[in-house]
């Protein structure tokens, strides 16, 4: 999945919106209204990446030993395993997000 697909159905899932566009330059997305829009960037900023997190309930676990990557339902929610690096877990809350945006 792209990162304006990931952005898109992260959002949609925490009711972030209206989205007016995907800033690739940027790799965020714009939202609001045309006059008075913002930058939603939870991919390379904490603050967005951490609300995101909190309105959606995502519990996030470091686990030193695991190299794989990928995502799991369970009857808990989305469990996603990502590989850490500088942006691991900021990808990881995103991922989760678009998870639970496309989850029925």
């Amino acid at each position: 999945m792209n990162d304006q697909t990931l952005l898109e159905r992260a959002a949609h899932a925490a009711g972030i919106g209206p989205v007016l566009c995907y800033e690739t330059a940027r790799n965020c997305l714009r939202v609001g209204d045309r006059e008075h829009y913002r930058l939603w960037r939870p991919l390379d900023d904490d603050g967005d990446a951490l609300r995101l997190a909190v309105k959606l309930g995502v519990c996030i676990v470091f686990m030193e030993d695991h190299d794989s990557v990928g995502a799991e339902h369970s009857r808990h929610g989305v469990m996603i395993i990502e590989a850490m690096d500088d942006f691991g877990t900021r990808r990881a809350i995103v991922r989760a997000a678009a998870e639970i945006g496309v989850t029925p």
